[in-house]
């Protein structure tokens, strides 16, 4: 199976439900299936190896990721909002290629060589010419490149995930059952482009015959008032999103009556933001899903009945996978080895481009640490990387900072390691209180030490206004370590 065949059968198995836009006036899944094929027939006789999308979201991500598969070139989503020469030094790796740009794109890469650029209304017009003879998808080559994914790269130049056809169709094949989706169904969709879970969105409802509205980028009041006008059911956010939305919600008293499946993933969701989730909006399904660009994104789910089961308990090893991931997907295999998240399976890429393949008899380090617990629930401590050495003991951020988030007074928090002449590192937090709330450095202290030991109570709590977070809920640690170094962020 590949991505071509996703377009190609639900175009012909769901063509007259809504797939792209608001029930009146929408694109079809017929209409979707036709427009994506005069995609991969122009882009196939465009210029460059690759179709490079530089924008937000829009019909030109799903026109440009089915179009650039039924094409045989790679699909590269890149990050809009980089720095004017990081985005340029991406795009050199990425020439020759035809880039479909948002608005203000073209002159921010002027002089790429190599590059030939269509503004995003241009490419969406493409599609709707009659006179291009369409190119069918059922042609694609299962072990070609179907997408690209640059890493974040806070140090050092990003590296390009590979995620061939047979990783995304594995990836769809374990998790979506192809046209499950009732015909009421209607999935947002705001998480920028260039993230791995904006890809599977597209091909998720695809595959599953959901409508799919967009927001062009996330912002609070509008994801909640779109939810409530277009009656979605299905929805996907990273955590800053989601306490984002609880806020629009809670003040406003209206709900998301529509709102069935609320997804969240893509960094650490705090148990008592999900607490909080299951006490506002009792009626919903929380899926907690993690999993990572190199994993064609999801690889374990915390279901409903398990959300529900863990709120009710009184088991305190019950009611802690709150805190969890869930348990694997079917085909993906799971393992810690001295401390490390090591996984998988058929969606399982682990590989960059220009780099050796990084896995081991199959198996992909994905550079997180965390634990199983009896019953394979996964529980996720943080980034290898981030990891607190003190006086030679390994402490971890995530430990620390799910007590702190414990305490009432705190609406957000993260820990890191700043140097110490004494312990190699101390510990550091930083601290965003909520609302009007007030707690002193000495009782947030003491807090911690009542619930950890002594070695993992912070040395310093700084409070500060918000926390320094990417585009994608991504804590941007090495950025807060730097801040609480030299002082107060």
């Amino acid at each position: 199976m590949h991505v071509g065949m996703v377009i190609e059968m639900a175009s012909e198995s769901l063509a007259d439900r809504v797939a792209l836009g608001p029930v009146e006036g929408g694109l079809t899944f017929a209409d979707l299936g036709d427009r994506a094929r005069r995609a991969g027939t122009w882009l196939a006789s465009s210029p460059g190896e690759r179709v490079v999308l530089v924008d937000e979201n829009s019909p030109a991500v799903p026109l440009g990721l089915f179009g650039a598969a039924i094409a045989g070139k790679p699909f590269v989503p890149l990050n809009y909002r980089l720095a004017d020469d990081r985005l340029r030094s991406i795009l050199e790796r990425t020439s020759p290629a035809t880039v479909v740009a948002g608005d203000g794109v073209a002159e921010r890469i002027d002089g790429v060589p190599g590059l030939t650029v269509v503004e995003r209304a241009d490419f969406v017009a493409v599609t709707e010419d009659e006179s291009i003879e369409p190119t069918d998808g059922w042609g694609c080559d299962p072990d070609g490149t179907a997408v690209l994914l640059f890493t974040s790269g806070t140090t050092g130049e990003p590296k390009a995930a590979v995620l061939r056809h047979r990783n995304l169709a594995a990836y769809l094949i374990d998790s979506v059952e192809f046209g499950s989706a009732s015909s009421d169904e209607c999935s947002i969709v705001s998480v920028p482009p260039y993230h791995v879970a904006a890809v599977s969105s597209v091909l998720s409802a695809t595959y599953a015959g959901r409508r799919v509205v967009q927001l062009e980028r996330f912002e609070p009041d509008a994801w909640v008032h779109t939810v409530r006008r277009e009656s979605v059911t299905h929805a996907m956010v990273v955590p800053t999103m989601l306490r984002r939305i609880l806020d629009v919600v809670e003040a406003d008293a209206g709900g998301l009556p529509s709102l069935r499946s609320l997804a969240y993933g893509g960094g650490p969701m705090p148990r008592p933001v999900v607490e909080r989730a299951l006490t506002l909006l009792p009626g919903l399904d929380l899926v907690n899903a993690y999993g990572l660009t190199e994993t064609s994104s999801t690889i374990t789910v915390l279901g409903p009945d398990d959300h529900r089961a863990a709120f009710a308990s009184d088991d305190p090893e019950v009611r802690a996978r709150l805190g969890s991931v869930g348990r694997a997907l079917p085909g993906i295999e799971l393992a810690v080895r001295d401390g490390e998240i090591w996984v998988r399976g058929e969606q399982v890429s682990g590989e960059y481009e220009g780099r050796p393949l990084e896995l081991d008899d199959g198996w992909f380090a994905t550079r997180d640490t965390g634990h199983l617990d009896a019953e394979g629930f996964l529980f996720v401590h943080g980034r290898a990387d981030d990891v607190i050495v003190r006086g030679g003991e390994n402490l971890s951020p995530g430990e620390i900072e799910a007590v702190l988030l414990e305490h009432p007074a705190v609406a957000d928090a993260a820990v890191v390691g700043v140097p110490s002449e004494e312990w190699g590192e101390q510990v550091v937090a930083a601290v965003v209180l909520r609302g009007d709330e007030a707690v002193s450095e000495d009782a947030l202290q003491a807090h911690v030490r009542d619930r950890l030991r002594s070695a993992r109570t912070p040395e310093r709590i700084a409070f500060c206004d918000e926390l320094p977070y990417n585009e994608t809920g991504k804590l941007l640690r090495r950025t807060l370590r730097d801040q609480l170094s030299t002082g107060p962020p």
